[in-house]
């Protein structure tokens, strides 16, 4: 009987919302667990019957099977993304998910590094070697810019307006966004591309690509985490990081500075507020460290 509103659901996510397979899979086994539950729990109801009852039966349902909170609210969200659906092609009247809840997740705090851990690592690169002067411009560029590790392995030399001070962005999505460039990102760059870059030999494909491998390719995600996790060894640094750790470090000392909440959704290229909201906890952790390290009436206190 769902098999009928399964196969609707596919061609809605695959021609109205162009989702990739891989994403349109996952919420049609969503839709199937759904399926499933109700044939187990003896309730043949197609979706204009389906209560919200039955949905936190569901939810209670799949919580028992031992699936972890962050598992639970994707799952619930690939139903509201269902029942949408029927909502839009006129197969229910009411959207029974409207009040349906999913776990609370526990919001994790990413670690983030100081400003001297992070000039440590870039110090630590061996500059006799071309990767050494690579390396710290890519560094220097991922701080001085907050960029994901995919933007920075696709930035392209022609997005590069070191002159004015800015670099043109390709982030999620394929939007575009300009951001500043420091000024010790603008003299590593430009080092690497006169004395290092300009002597490699280019793959075709990859003449655009700012920063290169030996082999003249474009470097991979888990390369820069390699060339990153070596660098914090060399520089005595325990913590766990990650390429994404200086664009954490970057947007927390943004907002420790007091720089506007707005200005660093944009420099980061988030979509919604909320995101760069995370910054804001950070901040109030260190502000809280800061008074019970030097406020008298906070010394010694929990």
């Amino acid at each position: 009987m769902w098999q009928s509103y399964i196969s609707g659901f596919k061609a809605y996510l695959q021609l109205e919302k162009s989702l990739s397979d891989h994403s349109v899979d996952a919420y049609l086994h969503d839709v199937e667990k759904l399926a499933t539950f109700l044939v187990i729990s003896d309730q043949k109801k197609n979706p204009a019957e389906i209560t919200l009852k039955e949905l936190q039966q569901f939810v209670k349902w799949i919580g028992e099977l031992g699936m972890i909170a962050s598992s639970q609210a994707r799952i619930i969200s690939g139903i509201k993304a269902f029942f949408k659906y029927c909502s839009i092609e006129n197969i229910i009247t009411n959207d029974p998910t409207a009040l349906l809840e999913a776990p609370r997740l526990r919001r994790m705090l990413p670690d983030i590094l100081s400003f001297e851990e992070i000039e440590r690592i870039i110090a630590a690169n061996d500059l006799s070697k071309p990767e050494g002067g690579r390396n710290k411009a890519i560094l220097e560029t991922m701080y001085s810019c907050g960029l994901r590790v995919s933007e920075v392995i696709n930035l392209q030399v022609s997005c590069l307006y070191l002159d004015i001070g800015f670099i043109r962005v390709i982030g999620k999505g394929d939007k575009e966004r300009l951001v500043p460039v420091g000024s010790d990102a603008v003299k590593y760059i430009e080092l690497y591309r006169k004395n290092i870059r300009v002597h490699q030999k280019l793959n075709r494909g990859f003449e655009d690509i700012l920063f290169l491998s030996k082999h003249g390719k474009g470097l991979s995600r888990i390369m820069i985490f390699y060339i990153i996790k070596d660098l914090a060894k060399k520089a005595g640094i325990t913590k766990n990081i990650s390429p994404h750790t200086f664009r954490h470090s970057f947007a927390t000392h943004l907002v420790e500075g007091g720089a506007d909440l707005r200005a660093v959704q944009e420099m980061l290229g988030h979509e919604s507020i909320t995101t760069t909201e995370i910054y804001t906890h950070l901040d109030r952790d260190f502000l809280r460290s800061t008074l019970q390290q030097f406020h008298p009436a906070f010394k010694g206190g929990s």
